[in-house]
């Protein structure tokens, strides 16, 4: 038998939700949000994406109880979530929700709610419910940030470094325009220690490895591999930028492995 979920859909799939909108109906239906610190719904007027996931559940003889788990992507690139504790445990059995800060303050709003044990097995009670179903359900994290961003004109960022790529398998144009369309924030990273001079190569040949981060309107986070180096004929300032981190390491090996020098940096 299904379970009779009637708070199931949270989000219209016809018209999905701004995470302001996400984050003003959830508040609204809660009967608690005077419970949240200031500083936590200030936080979230930066939200640039979110997601809502069920954590647990529990159905039995016509009571119910739900919780989920909403987290907000912040512009500075930190997360932000809030749980949900929903009910038809009050009241005429009408329908309530709650919202709390953290895991455990949501454990403790759960415990008081009187539900029946999860015996499912009641054959000698023919007055018993004709249904009874408890159901748990752990699901994965919302992934957290590794970088710290800056919203500094970051679709630009995005060109002028595509732009003096000089590799010919340098990222495809499908990719280079989701950067420019939606790059909000950015974070350069150096990934390969100190400009080196690979032993036996040429003299004043050095290699570098950058990462840029780019954090997207939407929430997802996309990196360019950039290498430096002088691994010329003439001793010239190359650029060149690669998709991930693996190819950009191998093209230094390669070059590396030109000049002579080590196929291996330490890294």
């Amino acid at each position: 038998m299904s379970v009779p979920y009637e708070t199931a859909a949270y989000e219209p799939a016809e018209s999905p939700e701004s995470p302001e909108e996400h984050l003003a109906r959830l508040l609204g239906r809660a009967l608690n949000t005077f419970e949240l610190p200031d500083e936590t719904i200030e936080r979230l007027d930066s939200a640039l994406a979110h997601a809502c996931s069920l954590y647990s559940a529990h159905h039995s003889s016509g009571l119910y109880r739900e919780t989920h788990r909403h987290t907000w992507l912040l512009a500075d690139g930190s997360a932000v979530t809030l749980w949900e504790l929903s009910h038809n445990t009050g009241p005429e059995g009408l329908l309530q929700h709650e919202v709390y800060l953290d895991e455990e303050e949501l454990r403790t709003a759960t415990a008081r709610l009187p539900l029946p044990s999860d015996d499912l097995d009641r054959p000698d009670d023919p007055d018993g419910p004709d249904f009874e179903m408890s159901v748990l359900l752990e699901l994965s994290d919302f992934p957290e940030p590794r970088h710290e961003y800056e919203p500094d004109d970051s679709a630009d960022h995005a060109r002028r470094l595509l732009r003096r790529a000089e590799n010919p398998d340098r990222p495809d144009t499908e990719l280079a325009a989701l950067l420019l369309d939606l790059a909000f924030a950015h974070e350069i990273t150096q990934a390969f220690g100190r400009p080196c001079r690979p032993g036996g190569g040429r003299p004043g040949a050095y290699f570098s490895l950058y990462e840029h981060a780019f954090l997207l309107a939407d929430g997802r986070e996309i990196s360019l591999w950039e290498v430096e180096h002088t691994a010329t004929p003439d001793g010239h300032h190359v650029c060149e930028v690669y998709e991930t981190e693996e190819t950009a390491r191998e093209a230094i090996e390669r070059r590396a492995a030109r000049l002579g020098g080590p196929t291996a940096f330490g890294w």
